[in-house]
């Protein structure tokens, strides 16, 4: 078993939401990312029918594997710390769907303050076969798993307008 400390994902552009994603559950979220280079810390507000929850999180490493070290936090934490990430944010609307013959859930990232769909699905071992599901097939253009441009640290420093779709 992978340590609980690895996140292991592969990430795909889509050229648009699947139908399957838009009828999934799904959270919004905002994320800001504080200033760093050699760590990259992330401040995130979920929001579904359940209510708002709060993280933050360090991450390191590129690629396929990445160490991700999570912890909940407090609204008044968050809300200090928030505006230190004026520059680097982002908002996305999270799809979970889950792939139940392959025992995975994809998440479909709808960012809402750009044009632009992601699909990533986490693994439990680098060498996990990954089957693309068949309501994915038509959408995906490409693998981007391990390109710095669509890692969400680095979208996030292009931050844009949250009116822009």
């Amino acid at each position: 078993m992978a340590d609980p400390r690895l996140e292991i994902e592969r990430k795909y552009l889509l050229s648009a939401l699947p139908p399957v994603a838009e009828a999934s559950p799904w959270m919004d979220i905002e994320q800001g990312y504080l200033p760093g280079e050699v760590l990259v810390e992330r401040l995130r507000r979920e929001r579904d029918e359940n209510g708002e929850r709060r993280y933050r999180t360090v991450k390191a490493g590129s690629g396929l594997s990445r160490v991700e070290l999570e912890e909940p936090a407090t609204a008044e934490l968050f809300d200090a710390m928030w505006v230190f990430t004026a520059g680097r944010r982002l908002r996305k609307r999270r799809y979970l769907v889950p792939d139940v013959n392959n025992r995975v859930t994809w998440e479909v990232d709808s960012f809402t303050d750009r044009p632009l769909v992601l699909a990533e699905v986490e693994l439990t071992s680098e060498d996990q076969e990954t089957v693309i599901p068949e309501w994915l097939a038509p959408y995906l253009v490409r693998e981007v798993t391990g390109e710095t441009a669509y890692l969400n640290h680095e979208l996030a420093r292009q931050e844009v307008s949250h009116d822009a779709r």
